[in-house]
């Protein structure tokens, strides 16, 4: 990450994006006078993590966070050795699919192993990407989630998340939800800041000032 990316990983960093991106574009500015600032949203720079995004991959946060649950009350502390002991069994009645279930089991042995380092993704988010994006079952919108809430990123753009489209749909006053090039195609003029522009269009989605952070939504 350059000197001038500065992570967003606390309340006053968060609160610098917010205002930058206000200042040059009215969409913030007008999400910041109705909804005031967004939660950080963060997240522990985990393997447990991991876990849970690849469980919110193409369904509800609080179904995932159901299945976490699950899986955290069965085992504990939620580390690749517990997931390797599992049977299949055991996590398809946690919540996991077959193909979820691979996905974890994969990532948990290269971490096992060695191969891969939560320590050194956190040491550089930049290149966290393109190691995350190695691993089968974790994809574009996965990397993003994780540089973005795990390792504070300031400027990645989920692409793909279908929140974030109606979001933008709504407040770009476009009547319509827009398509994935074109939505992602706008949030490149929102750089560098697309980390808060995303936290932003997910407040206002789940209900803005009325929003009340619910852990069975995820966001932790």
């Amino acid at each position: 990450m350059s000197e001038s990316a500065v992570a967003v990983r606390d309340r006053t960093r968060l609160e610098f994006e917010v205002y930058a991106l206000a200042a040059t574009h009215d969409v913030f500015a007008d999400l910041l006078d109705r909804n005031g600032f967004p939660p950080l949203w963060r997240r522990q720079p985990s393997f447990a993590t991991l876990v849970r995004l690849v469980l919110e991959q193409q369904v509800s946060l609080r179904s995932a966070a159901a299945a976490f649950g699950r899986l955290a009350s069965r085992v504990g502390d939620v580390t690749p050795d517990v997931i390797i002991a599992s049977t299949d069994e055991e996590l398809r009645a946690d919540g996991f699919s077959r193909q979820k279930a691979r996905y974890v089991r994969g990532i948990a042995s290269l971490v096992a192993d060695g191969a891969l380092s939560m320590a050194e993704l956190e040491r550089d988010p930049d290149a966290a990407r393109a190691v995350l994006l190695s691993i089968t079952g974790i994809g574009p919108w996965t990397a993003s989630c994780f540089q973005l809430f795990a390792l504070g990123h300031p400027d990645v753009w989920p692409s793909g998340d279908r929140a974030l489209y109606v979001s933008m749909g709504r407040n770009l006053g476009r009547g319509v939800v827009p398509e994935r090039d074109e939505a992602d195609a706008i949030a490149e003029g929102w750089m560098p800041h697309r980390s808060t522009a995303a936290r932003m269009l997910w407040h206002d989605y789940l209900g803005g000032r009325s929003h009340v952070d619910d852990p069975a939504a995820g966001f932790i």
